[in-house]
């Protein structure tokens, strides 16, 4: 396996070491390829500090110097990429030893074009723990409830399967460079959250992807106070506009594709429906109190 692994960084120079450090490990990668989207902090100073280390490391930034969010930066990585594989990884999270167990012997299947794994929670703050148990209780491990491949993986995400579970991470998965742009498939820049899941339900429709290990963590998501999805409280207006987007972005792309499963376009129909609606309620009630 040849990998490249795309690390999108923001105000991460406390962290981002570490994380590097943790894909070099891996003589399976064979670039890193850190995005840099115009911090306030030192972390392009840090970058260029880790570009001495290994020459597998590459620096980028945006043309215009600019910051461009999370979507557009995982996109700019996706472009430079070179190599067989792509996995992604924040620069506030880690890789364990185990990371690419199962990757090595799923990808032998030729047909296999995505792996996704569980992976596991540390608190970096206390605030960052309270603020993730509020909306995640005492879920530590982000994982599916059952093995699953094919389609059957987008119907679970989807949540039109209730026994496969909630979602898996980003940084637990693996895909074919190959399959990603055969179906130019990007992240959508107009979502300041929720790209990456909108990103993997649509990966999840156009390519086979399998379980590997989703009963042991195989990456550490790092957990603090400037975690932006745990800023979201349940429930609140904020939630409600949030998912709304993210489905009103799955519905655009949904209705672009002629042979479409009717129910799965129902669902997303009476999702964005439920979320628009809900939102309202909130904001005249709101009105009604002032």
């Amino acid at each position: 396996m040849n990998i490249s692994v795309i690390i999108p960084v923001y105000n991460a120079g406390k962290m981002l070491e570490k994380a590097v450090l943790s894909v070099l490990q891996f003589e399976e990668v064979k670039e890193v390829l850190l995005v840099e989207d115009n911090s306030p902090d030192n972390s392009l100073e840090v970058c260029k500090k880790l570009l001495e280390k290994d020459s597998r490391i590459k620096l980028f930034q945006h043309p215009d110097k600019g910051n461009h969010g999370a979507g557009a930066t995982r996109n700019l990585g996706l472009e430079k990429a070179t190599q067989e594989f792509i996995a992604f990884l924040d620069a506030d999270d880690y890789w364990l030893p185990n990371r690419f167990d199962a990757e090595k012997e799923l990808f032998r299947n030729a047909e296999v074009e995505g792996v996704f794994n569980a992976i596991g929670t540390e608190f970096l703050t206390e605030k960052g723990r309270e603020e993730f148990q509020e909306k995640f209780k005492n879920t530590t491990l982000t994982t599916v409830k059952k093995h699953a491949e094919g389609k059957d993986v987008f119907y679970g995400l989807l949540g039109l399967d209730n026994d496969f579970g909630v979602f898996f991470s980003l940084i637990g998965l693996t895909v074919r460079r190959s399959s990603i742009e055969k179906h130019n498939l990007r992240f959508n820049p107009e979502l300041h959250v929720h790209q990456d899941t909108d990103f993997i339900v649509k990966l999840s429709y156009h390519c086979y992807l399998k379980s590997g290990n989703i009963t042991e963590a195989i990456a550490i998501r790092g957990v603090h106070d400037d975690n932006r999805i745990t800023k979201i409280k349940p429930y609140s207006e904020n939630m409600y506009r949030n998912m709304a987007l993210l489905y009103s972005s799955r519905l655009e792309w949904a209705t672009e594709i002629s042979a479409f499963p009717p129910d799965a376009l129902k669902l997303i129909k009476l999702r964005l429906l439920t979320f628009n609606l809900a939102g309202k309620k909130i904001r005249l009630n709101l009105y009604a109190i002032y």
